[in-house]
């Protein structure tokens, strides 16, 4: 297992590159009025890919979440960059964090995080076909790559280093997809 980062300190911050709060106010149809906060992100919105090595062996990686303070094992993810398509944004993603391109890439869903207070939207990106190629990434540390079995769902998300949404329900995307039973509305 990987040494965890020291935390020298922490601070608030009234600006961030990556999120920002918005006041939203609203009136609802009974009249009421009320100011909500959102965080609203900055970017253009993040894909999380499940690339699969082959029919059955998905690969996921361990990656420090700093929020938790602890390593996570899920899957690949991050923000999508400038005149980037979901497809492109997927690819580069997975290079950088995996090792691997795919020659099959199939968008399943969008996820929110939080919709509640949170603008922000990922795309679900099934990846197939894939093929070694790796690209610099801005991760801090080279990500330990886990191949998991589809079939042992179940025994991946009872893991304590396996917490994070958005990596679970993109497995069960997944899963549900390549067996033929997700059907979109």
């Amino acid at each position: 297992m990987p040494r965890y980062p020291i935390i020298h300190a922490t601070r608030d911050s009234s600006t961030s590159s990556f999120l920002r709060v918005e006041q939203v106010d609203l009136e609802f149809s009974n009249g009421e009025h009320r100011t909500y906060e959102r965080l609203k992100g900055s970017g253009l919105g993040a894909v999380i890919i499940v690339p699969m090595l082959d029919d059955e062996t998905v690969l996921l990686v361990r990656e420090y979440g700093v929020g938790v303070d602890h390593y996570e094992l899920g899957l690949p993810k991050g923000r999508l960059d400038r005149d980037e398509t979901v497809e492109q944004g997927a690819d580069r993603e997975l290079k950088e964090e995996v090792g691997y391109g795919a020659r099959k890439l199939k968008i399943l869903h969008n996820l929110s995080l939080s919709p509640s207070y949170m603008t922000h939207m990922a795309h679900v990106v099934l990846a197939q076909d894939l093929y070694p190629e790796r690209l610099p990434g801005d991760e801090p540390e080279q990500l330990e790559v886990v191949p998991w079995k589809l079939a042992d769902l179940h025994t991946l998300v009872s893991r304590d280093d396996v917490t994070e949404g958005r990596s679970i329900a993109a497995l069960f995307l997944a899963r549900e997809y390549l067996a033929g039973r997700l059907q979109r509305t």
